[in-house]
């Protein structure tokens, strides 16, 4: 067996353990970010839901779907960081059943993203053909693409590993993280050549629907203005979101100059990368749309507030 690079990370994992105390803190931080945003993430589905002019809206489904799936990546990465705190190292298989809905839906979040620019750059840019274009059927194709991308780029890591490891691999405990369980050279190359493939995809369509909406912009029109700040806004969550392709890279690097502080580095690439991101896509797409605010400050009043206020603010 090669000794790869995601294998020397592992070792210095080991090597570098928290203590008890410094373990517990990140835990509890962790799991507090996480119920919280998943809570914010909760009660936006629950306005979606209730509310049927969301249904109708392709922009609003698919917001709804980006955040549906941070919940899904946030539950599965949070867990993931707390069995590898808790027990080190885990048995393959059960790895793989936590790891690969963690892929699919990190590698979710920036097609959805791109598809949302795209979606802002019809309103915008060619409003007259919007009815014909954004569909609600259409959008629901849309959300089946981004899970088909995500599946072919992810599914022939497992069939790597059924292929090349033995049965004995599936059945042992590992450090659980995508290198140590796909752990091919072959998985390896793929996964760069895809997340080099998403980049420059997501990318030149942000660029391409941030630059014709700009041009529109210049007319001085209100809702052109407000697509633009929107777009820019999708290149930041992008980038954040991105970091993830980049982070094995950038692990080593950090790792080879400071080689002591992998535990602390490993830690501040999750909140970055993982956490982050999934702290400002409900803020940037849920509570900065008028409509979408409306219907929420309704519900949140209706949860909170004493009866009869609530009764007369409906």
């Amino acid at each position: 067996m090669n000794f790869t690079a995601g294998e020397s990370n592992v070792t210095g994992a080991l090597s570098y353990r928290d203590t008890f105390v410094m373990a517990v803190g990140k835990n509890v931080i962790v799991i507090v970010f996480g119920i919280t945003i998943n809570y914010i993430n909760a009660t936006m589905v629950h306005t979606f839901n209730k509310h049927h002019i969301f249904k109708t809206n392709p922009r609003f489904i698919l917001f709804i779907h980006l955040v549906v799936n941070d919940m899904i990546q946030l539950t599965t990465s949070i867990s993931l960081f707390v069995f590898t705190y808790t027990f080190h190292t885990i048995y393959v298989y059960f790895c793989c059943l936590l790891i690969l809905p963690a892929i699919f839906t990190t590698q979710n979040t920036p097609l959805n993203l791109a598809f949302m620019a795209a979606e802002c750059y019809v309103a915008v840019c060619i409003p007259l053909r919007y009815n014909s274009i954004c569909t609600v059927r259409r959008t629901y194709i849309v959300i089946g693409i981004v899970w088909t991308l995500s599946s072919l780029s992810v599914l022939p890591d497992v069939f790597i590993l059924l292929a090349t490891e033995p049965l004995q691999f599936l059945n042992s405990r590992v450090f659980c993280s995508r290198d140590t369980v796909f752990r091919s050279t072959y998985s390896q190359k793929k996964r760069n050549a895809s997340h080099i493939l998403f980049l420059v995809v997501v990318w030149l369509t942000l660029f391409y629907t941030y630059f014709r909406i700009f041009f529109v912009a210049k007319a001085a029109k209100a809702d052109a203005k407000k697509a633009q700040n929107t777009i820019m806004l999708h290149g930041f969550q992008v980038l954040l979101c991105m970091m993830v392709y980049v982070q094995p890279m950038l692990t080593e690097v950090l790792t080879y100059f400071f080689p002591r502080s992998f535990a602390a580095l490993s830690f501040a690439l999750f909140i970055i990368n993982q956490i982050l991101p999934r702290f400002v896509n409900p803020i940037v797409y849920g509570l900065r749309d008028k409509t979408f605010r409306k219907y929420l400050k309704r519900y949140l009043c209706t949860v909170n507030c004493h009866p009869k206020v609530a009764h007369l603010r409906k």
